[in-house]
């Protein structure tokens, strides 16, 4: 995917508001760059026409901004500042939509329904099967416990990680193949963490 205009100042604009989140140690600005690189690679790989790809691209970079206002449920709102973003630079309204869509599609309580939706959901989990899975959890650790005040002993982290890894699933072919071992590795060192 080739770098566009729109992009470059979508990417300006979500390292601005997303910059202050200094208490964010892994929802931050490099995650969402992560997601948007991810999603384009298995968008690739995965054969979805060249017109959605702008969409899935704008939606990954756009799927955490909702921290900037609450840090649980922040998805709609993530959502609704794209919306407001697109709206002003005269985006179509109907690509609008799908990127509020795609982003909504990122919260943990959903199910995605279409190829597109499961490409930003692996994409966005993609480090539940990478080899830094042990080091990206522990900066989600860090940033809970600093935003919500609170103290997580390490027993109750590597149950409350075992219970994410073990809900999610990766819905791509290409994520599965790619991913899927590594997953499975992960998870089998959370068990033995937690006992």
């Amino acid at each position: 995917m080739e770098k566009t205009k729109l992009l470059v100042d979508i990417k300006h604009y979500v390292n601005y508001i997303l910059l202050p989140l200094e208490q964010h140690y892994y929802h931050q600005y490099e995650h969402s760059i992560d997601v948007m690189q991810r999603a384009v690679y298995l968008w690739e790989k995965e054969w979805i026409s060249q017109e959605e790809v702008e969409i899935l691209a704008i939606a990954a970079l756009f799927h955490d901004t909702g921290f900037t206002i609450q840090y649980d449920d922040n998805e709609p709102i993530g959502a609704k500042i794209a919306h407001n973003y697109l709206k002003t630079i005269l985006y179509p309204i109907e690509k609008i939509k799908l990127v509020e869509q795609l982003i909504l599609a990122t919260s943990p309580k959903v199910e995605p329904k279409n190829k597109l939706e499961e490409i930003i959901k692996d994409a966005d989990l993609d480090n539940l099967g990478r080899d830094d899975f042990f080091e990206t959890a522990q900066r989600v650790k860090k940033e809970l416990e600093t935003i919500k005040k609170i103290k997580i002993k390490d027993p109750d982290w590597y149950h409350a990680a075992l219970d994410v890894i073990g809900k999610n699933k990766f819905y791509t072919q290409t994520q599965n193949t790619e991913r899927g071992e590594k997953r499975r590795e992960n998870k089998e060192k959370l068990k033995n963490l937690g006992i």
